[in-house]
């Protein structure tokens, strides 16, 4: 990474590091440091660690506090939807933090770039990285800005399918059912296009990495659409 990858990287996130070697290490994957032999410290595990750790407590104060009314296993369920791995990977994508990562060969050629595993990981490294560097107040600031805006939004798509079904089921007593379109791209990097039905009826579509993901998205745009019927 060159210095000026970290300074377009640290405009995006709105932090400028007064040690550099922290943002560096937090988007470097294990598979590059064991690749150079670098020894096992070199890599954004350990911050990831840390990060990990920051965000719950972060994500549990403010839900405490923006949510006085909902009971324990409300917020729970709530937190558990903001601090996934896959929403993680998309408030990472929001930032472009995967054109940062530095991988090992293998990792880079069979789609480590994109994996939901790696690149939220690298997020909650960098989340790690800005706690070390600047304190708590900056580490809450930025996940405040990036991962706490837009709650609701977030945790409708998180649970799109579940929502979606219990739609169905009160409305109609009738379950929907998911159909693959196609899917195309290469074994690392393939994309899924998926279609939600209620009997014939499409109620929406979705594209994603895996099923799983273009069946969520299927299933976020259906409520969007029925919602704005309404």
């Amino acid at each position: 990474m060159h210095s000026l990858d970290i300074s377009v990287l640290e405009s995006k996130i709105g932090y400028t590091f007064t040690e550099k070697d922290l943002i560096k290490r937090a988007v470097t994957h294990s598979s590059y440091s064991n690749d150079r032999k670098m020894g096992k410290l070199k890599n954004n595990e350990r911050l990831e660690f840390l990060g990990d750790a920051v965000l719950e407590l972060c994500t549990s104060d403010f839900l405490y506090k923006e949510y006085s009314e909902k009971p324990e296993g409300e917020l729970t369920r709530l937190r558990a939807s903001i601090v996934c791995e896959p929403t993680l990977a998309e408030c990472a994508r929001g930032i472009d933090l995967p054109d940062y990562l530095i991988l090992g060969k293998g990792e880079e050629n069979t789609g480590g770039r994109y994996r939901d595993s790696i690149v939220s990981d690298a997020f909650e490294a960098v989340i790690g990285a800005i706690y070390l560097d600047g304190g708590l107040d900056m580490a809450k600031s930025f996940i405040t800005r990036f991962v706490l805006s837009d709650i609701e939004n977030k945790h409708l798509f998180y649970d799109s399918k579940t929502i979606l079904q219990e739609m169905m089921q009160k409305d109609y007593k009738e379950t929907v059912s998911y159909e693959l379109l196609s899917e195309s791209g290469p074994d690392h990097n393939k994309e899924f296009k998926v279609a939600v039905l209620l009997e014939e009826k499409v109620l929406g579509t979705g594209i994603g990495r895996t099923k799983r993901k273009a069946e969520q998205q299927a299933a976020y745009e259906a409520i969007l659409k029925i919602r704005n019927a309404k």
